[in-house]
């Protein structure tokens, strides 16, 4: 898993499907954290397709920046780079391309294999939905119920990622924050509420946001 402190990647695993001159080139896609999961599901999938006429495969491991593809009995350069290519110009990291093709009859030509698995790995990929991963400080806000109100208007136009509310002597707002903010958010409701709400960081994790381009 990538240690970065965000990266983009797959929200989950995915299949689609893409029919080019009657050949059949099914694309599953799946997210992975190491090298041995991307392995698994290889002979997981070569496995549930052990009549296809190819198994092409391609997969990136943000850490130790590791990648493996294969043509599997294509021409060479014609599938399993085009799949490695399709992963890295979308900035995608910890995720495996497994591209399998029932031959439909009709040879596609150099050009035409390049085009074609390089389109079914794009077309599985955002099947799979792209995503950023951001890492977060959790940060605890705790306040008197006079300063609910307050808290909540900063909170909602300021665009946080409130995870929780708690409703007890006190109100608790738990907010997600991107680590290089934290410090600035802290600044901010500590100003808005003349430092009458205490805010503490109480962990660290990743969330999922939509990926923008």
């Amino acid at each position: 898993m990538s240690k970065k402190d965000v990266y983009k990647t797959v929200r989950e695993q995915s299949q689609s499907l893409l029919i080019e001159k009657k050949s059949k080139f099914i694309a599953n896609v799946k997210p992975v954290d190491n090298e041995e999961d991307a392995l698994a599901f290889l002979a997981e999938m070569r496995s549930q397709y052990s009549d296809a006429t190819h198994n092409v495969y391609a997969y990136v491991i943000d850490e130790n920046n590791i990648f493996r593809y294969s043509d599997d009995g294509e021409p060479s350069g014609t599938a399993g780079m085009p799949v490695l290519d399709a992963i890295r110009k979308s900035g995608i990291v910890d995720v495996i391309a497994v591209i399998t093709r029932y031959f439909g009859g009709t040879l596609l030509g150099i050009g035409g294999l390049v085009h074609t698995y390089g389109a079914s790995a794009k077309q599985g990929l955002a099947a799979s939905g792209i995503i950023k991963r951001q890492l977060c400080d959790i940060v605890s806000v705790k306040a008197d119920y006079t300063l609910l109100g307050k808290l909540q208007h900063e909170i909602a136009s300021k665009g946080y990622m409130l995870e929780d509310t708690i409703y007890e002597d006190l109100v608790t707002f738990v907010i997600s924050s991107p680590i290089d903010m934290t410090e600035k958010i802290i600044a901010d409701i500590t100003d808005i509420t003349n430092a009458r709400a205490v805010c503490k960081k109480t962990d660290k994790k990743y969330v999922d946001m939509e990926a923008t381009e």
